[in-house]
C-alpha cells in the first residue's frame, strides 16, 4: 500500500503525518506493507527540510525525524499511490482539481478515517508557535492510528476493485 500525505508547503502537517504514519506501520507490523511519502499542492521547489519546530515535537514524543525534503504533487503522484491524504479541504480540493479521473477515488482527508477529529482538517501551524504543532501531532497520531486499523481491518473499502485483484494477483498490498 503506497500512500502519500499531502499538504500545502509539504514543511509541516504532511512530513509529521508521514513520519507518524510509518512509525505506527512499523509498530503494527506493517512496515513492508506499508509506504508512506510527502508532498505539497504548493511547494515551492526549495527542497527545504521540515519545519523546525515540527522537528521539535517528533523528536520530543520519540519519533525519528528523518531527512524527508519538502516536494511538490506531480501527475505521476496519482498513478503511483493508492491513497492520496490531504491534511485540509483547501487542499484536497487542489487535489481533486490535479488528480485525473481514474484515480479521484483515490483521494481523502487522512482525518476521515478517525472518529471524533475535529471537522476532519489537520490547521496550518506554520503561522503559530510550537503548541500549534503540538496539536498538529495530536491529530496526525490520531489519523495514523485509524488508518492504520481501517487498512488492517477493511482495506478493500478504499481501494477500486481493480487493485485488490491486482495486488491479490502480484502478491502486492
Amino acid at each position: 500500500m503506497k500512500l502519500l500525505m499531502v499538504c500545502m508547503g509539504n514543511v509541516c502537517r504532511s512530513p509529521m503525518a508521514q513520519v507518524v504514519t510509518l512509525h505506527m506501520a512499523g509498530q503494527a507490523g506493517l512496515a513492508r506493507d506499508i509506504l508512506v511519502d510527502s508532498a505539497g499542492t504548493h511547494a515551492d521547489g526549495s527542497r527545504e527540510t521540515p519545519d523546525p519546530r515540527a522537528k521539535l515535537v517528533l523528536a520530543a514524543r520519540g519519533y525519528p525525524v528523518g531527512t524527508s525534503r519538502a516536494r511538490q504533487v506531480i501527475e505521476r503522484d496519482f498513478a503511483r499511490h493508492d491513497l492520496i491524504l490531504a491534511m485540509d479541504q483547501v487542499n484536497l480540493n487542489e487535489l481533486q482539481r490535479l488528480c485525473p479521473a481514474e484515480h479521484a477515488h483515490k483521494l481523502h482527508l487522512f482525518l476521515e478515517f478517525a472518529q471524533g477529529a475535529d471537522g476532519c482538517e489537520i490547521p496550518d501551524p506554520y503561522y503559530g508557535n510550537v503548541e500549534g504543532f503540538e496539536r498538529v501531532l495530536d491529530l496526525c497520531e490520531a489519523g495514523a492510528r485509524a488508518l492504520i486499523d481501517h487498512l488492517q481491518n477493511a482495506p478493500a473499502t478504499i481501494l477500486p476493485a481493480h487493485a485488490s485483484a491486482v495486488g491479490a494477483e502480484t502478491g502486492q498490498s
